[in-house]
């Protein structure tokens, strides 16, 4: 969440920084005017608190001296009655205030570059070697349909459009890179972890979901409980309303979970094949760090990723999101785009993203930094898509009569 203290000191600021992110200027002019006038309410508050205490202490000298109390227990009950009235109007004034910033993004760095959309994202760098082929490579949905491995009707008749079921080699190799996934992270230093599938309300909002993004969360109906868009919600989460030592940072967590998306908005978009589907397999990466550790921990989380993706023989691309780009609880984000030659184009496979204190401060996720306690960075990270992996896999390692060799490091996973 953005920091209301911030606002209060640097609005113009703050407001410069979500202006480059697209906020309304509407959003940030009411954000300002509560900002002001909570502080300015609880400020009052705090002096009549004060003045109240004061006469208290006088209260009881009067009574010992034998003076008469009278006049000044009329002024005690008269600031008590004040206070009660001012502190009701803080509480009202910082519900609203907290309810608008809930929808308002993280700021971007100063470094992100400024821009509209995915078109002013910056390309920083291409790893590896697009394959050539003596034919005309095909898209990863006639080779499924081709080889009987992706069957799109069936996984529309059980569930609805944007479900795929997977059966042979294409299951094999989904199970077979979620082992690999998981184990390459695990030589890197993360921790891994089984979590929940399901999250509550406080979880989701701790790490940005909601409520801004509430249409695109699967709900279990009459439960305070969602399918999780991605297991960075559980794994942020894990330290929720806690207070770590300094001493255990930086935490590096990793986990396999399905993920549901309802897709909001992307109607026409990637309607055929595996690219945007309703369920999916991910691996993640989640790092919580002191804000000190933060930029060395990202630079881990972009090369693991990219080595990740190196060692599968798949050519891809870094490339640094602009902030129109940048996602909602994001201050910096790189994404990995893998090199599809069936669709003769780079598509997103990673999304890698600094936070800052944005969901710390949503969370609670605090550490002991000598006396006091400050608030943890997270970071979070793909590593990778699986659906979208066996996409890249099928497309480059496929041969001219329609087969799909296997990438080596997966072959004993096979």
């Amino acid at each position: 969440m953005v920091d209301i203290k911030l606002l209060q000191r640097d609005y113009e600021s703050v407001a410069a920084k979500l202006t480059r992110k697209g906020v309304d200027a509407q959003v940030l002019a009411s954000l300002k005017t509560l900002a002001l006038n909570a502080k300015d309410k609880r400020q009052l508050m705090e002096e009549v608190t004060a003045q109240q205490n004061l006469l208290s202490k006088e209260f009881g000298r009067y009574k010992k001296e034998g003076l008469d109390v009278a006049p000044l227990q009329e002024n005690i009950n008269a600031l008590k009655t004040q206070k009660q009235t001012l502190e009701e109007e803080v509480r009202v004034l910082e519900e609203e205030l907290e309810a608008i910033a809930l929808g308002v993004p993280n700021l971007p760095d100063d470094a992100v570059p400024s821009g509209a959309d995915e078109n002013e994202n910056v390309v920083l760098e291409v790893v590896g070697i697009k394959p050539e082929f003596s034919f005309e490579p095909k898209e990863h949905w006639d080779l499924g349909e081709a080889n009987g491995t992706l069957d799109f009707v069936r996984g529309v008749k059980i569930a609805k459009s944007r479900f795929t079921a997977l059966s042979g080699q294409a299951a094999r190799m989904e199970r077979a890179l979620i082992n690999y996934m998981l184990d390459f992270n695990r030589e890197r230093g993360f921790n891994e972890w089984y979590v929940p599938f399901m999250a509550n309300s406080n979880t989701l909002q701790g790490t940005g979901q909601l409520p801004k993004f509430a249409d695109d969360l699967f709900k279990i109906e009459g439960e305070d409980l969602y399918l999780i868009p991605t297991a960075e919600v559980s794994l942020t989460n894990l330290y929720n309303d806690e207070i770590l030592e300094e001493a255990e940072l930086p935490l590096l967590l990793t986990s396999y979970t399905p993920c549901f998306r309802k897709e909001a908005g992307s109607a026409g978009r990637d309607t055929r094949g595996l690219i945007r589907q309703h369920q999916f397999d991910k691996v993640e990466m989640v790092a919580i760090t002191t804000p000190a550790q933060s930029d060395v921990v990202f630079e881990q989380m972009v090369k693991c990723a990219s080595d990740l993706l190196s060692s599968l023989g798949l050519c891809h691309q870094k490339v640094q999101l602009c902030t129109g780009d940048l996602g909602f609880s994001a201050a910096t984000t790189i994404d990995l785009e893998v090199w599809l030659p069936g669709q003769g184009k780079f598509r997103e496979i990673s999304s890698i993203s600094n936070t800052r204190e944005f969901q710390a401060r949503r969370a609670k996720i605090r550490f002991k930094d000598g006396k006091k306690n400050t608030l943890a960075h997270t970071l979070n990270g793909s590593s990778l898509a699986v659906g979208r992996t066996l996409v890249a896999i099928m497309e480059n390692y496929q041969q001219a009569d329609g087969s799909i060799k296997i990438p080596e490091v997966l072959k004993k996973y096979m």
